[in-house]
């Protein structure tokens, strides 16, 4: 029986996975810099720490937005204590890898929050997690009713286990890789579009993702799905006719007019337009005075 490693629809043709594998740090596409197979930093650097309650480190990913989203629903909320001082990660540059980044989430991966608020400061990282953290720290936006709570706890971790398909598979191959494999498109894109059809169906009898109470599960859904349909992750939404999943496209475009959300978007964010850019948030202030667009009028 011939090795089907060796058939000619390999790619590239002559293709085999060797025995072991061994890395090559030159042969990851765009985002080759900021992956490797092993943990630990690569450099000794300390975080900075301001005079919030809250210190997250992070970048406005889908991953990041998601707890600037929340520090900023609970704070329209009154929250004080949800002050947060939220300093920029440039994963491009492997601020991640730094000893005082690993030291705060050993995974080295965005983002990452130390609550300083507490008897004994506190890290958290992943991001359900995190969200888990707060509307348990604050009692916000996670339902008390004990069924609800669970269907809550389920979509967050519906998000948490589906999200790496999303951006680390479909999105990868359709946006980043170094060429278009059909193959890993293909695939990614169809395991999209059911989780689309998941949201959709799911979408069509509830408001919110836990009926009609706006909970954490939405904020963690929302800027992964919700940027998609709405074209603002990986240009793909012509591709996954996101038009056609008319739920979700309701969902996504009235979460979008939430001030909060509005807000949120805008932290650690370094691209876009320079007024939707505040690279660093320290006081509900610098919204109005710290965007990118006044800092280079400075």
């Amino acid at each position: 029986m011939s090795n089907p490693a060796n058939t000619p629809e390999n790619y590239p043709a002559d293709y085999t996975p060797p025995k072991v594998w061994k890395w090559d740090s030159e042969n990851g596409g765009e985002w080759a810099s900021i992956n490797r197979p092993i943990a630990g930093p690569t450099h000794d650097k300390a975080l900075p720490v301001g005079d919030n309650p809250l210190q997250l480190y992070s970048l406005a990913t889908p991953n990041g937005v998601k707890v600037t989203i929340m520090l900023e629903e609970l704070l329209s909320q009154g929250h004080k204590g949800a002050e947060y001082d939220a300093y920029l990660i440039k994963i491009g540059d492997g601020d991640q890898f730094s000893s005082g980044f690993v030291d705060v989430n050993p995974n080295s991966k965005i983002p990452a929050l130390l609550d300083n608020g507490a008897e004994t400061p506190i890290r958290v990282f992943e991001s359900g997690s995190i969200l888990l953290y707060l509307a348990e720290k604050f009692d916000a936006f996670l339902p008390k009713d004990p069924v609800k709570r669970t269907e809550c706890l389920s979509w967050l971790f519906w998000q948490m286990g589906s999200a790496p398909y999303l951006g680390g598979g479909f999105g990868h191959f359709y946006a980043y890789a170094p060429f278009k494999m059909e193959y890993c498109i293909d695939r990614f894109t169809m395991e999209v579009k059911r989780q689309l059809d998941v949201l959709d169906r799911h979408l069509s009898n509830n408001k919110y993702m836990c009926g009609d109470e706006y909970t954490i599960a939405d904020i963690a859904i929302w800027p992964w799905y919700g940027s998609v349909v709405l074209n603002r992750s990986y240009d793909a939404a012509e591709f996954l006719d996101a038009e056609s999943y008319t739920n979700v496209m309701r969902w996504a475009k009235e979460i979008d007019k939430r001030d909060a959300v509005q807000r949120g978007r805008m932290v650690n964010r370094t691209w876009g337009e320079l007024d939707t850019q505040l690279h660093e948030r320290h006081h509900a202030s610098d919204f109005d005075l710290k965007t990118q667009d006044k800092v280079a009028a400075e």
